[in-house]
Parts: structure tokens; sequence; C-alpha cells
């Protein structure tokens, strides 16, 4: 092995490390950013709507006006926190729960009520609204 080598495993080395300290760092921001938000009440549901990417796979920037239009479009958002009554009305759910926390559901342009929070939106939807569930929302994105 070269010295430059060694040099080049080093910082490489340094760098995966790095990264991987800012991932544990993200998922503790993560975590307790999470308690700051509010707590679905009833049949409610809290989701963090699917934010559309500024740039392209070609690089391509996407003008402001666009991705704004894009945000309040989107109908596909991640299940953050259900109420304790989700699904629990077993005569209008006979098959169980549409969704779980976790999830990314799809829901209807204007479902829920929009909150504003650091860094984007949050809705709460109820229960009924949510229309199906989806592995990976950038595949309805790119459908459209």
């Amino acid at each position: 092995m070269t010295k430059s080598h060694a040099l080049e495993d080093k910082y490489s080395a340094e760098e995966d490390a790095k990264k991987i300290q800012e991932h544990e760092t993200s998922k503790e921001e993560q975590f307790t950013n999470l308690e700051k938000l509010p707590t679905p009440t009833g049949w409610r549901i809290l989701v963090m709507p699917f934010q559309v990417k500024e740039e392209t796979k070609g690089g391509i920037i996407i003008a402001q006006e666009a991705l704004d239009r894009a945000r309040v479009a989107t109908q596909v958002g991640y299940v953050l926190k259900m109420g304790d009554l989700c699904y629990e009305d077993k005569e209008r759910y006979p098959t169980g729960p549409w969704c779980k926390e976790k999830d990314w559901v799809i829901f209807a342009r204007y479902a829920g009520s929009r909150m504003e929070i650091e860094g984007g939106e949050i809705r709460m939807l109820n229960d009924d609204e949510v229309l199906g569930t989806i592995k990976n929302p950038e595949d309805v994105i790119h459908a459209m």
C-alpha cells in the first residue's frame, strides 16, 4: 500500500465515522422533534406531507413557485402519530386499520387540517380520510 492510499483510507474512514455520527444525531433530533408535535386525539392521524425535491436527477433546480404549488397539492404523507381511537369502530373497519404509524399514505388533496411548522407543514387527518397506502411516495409523484 502506498502512502497516498493510506491517507485516502484514513480520511475515508474519518468521513464514514462522521456520517454515522451525523445520522445518529439526526435520529435523536427527529425523536425529540416528534415529541414536540401535537398528539392527535380520538380518530385523528398526524401526517407529514411528502416534500418534493428541489432539484431533478439531471440537476435542474425547480422554481420556488412550482415547489410551493407542488407542496400544497401533495396527496402523499408519512404517518407520524395516531390517536387512541383510530380504526376502533369495528362496524366501519371490519378488516382492521387501513394504516399504521410509519406508513406512507395517500389522502385527498384538501383533506385534513394544515398546520405550519418549522421546515414545512403537517396535516391532521381523520382516520377515514386515508385513501390507501404506498411503499414509495416518489412513485406517485412521478406518475403525475
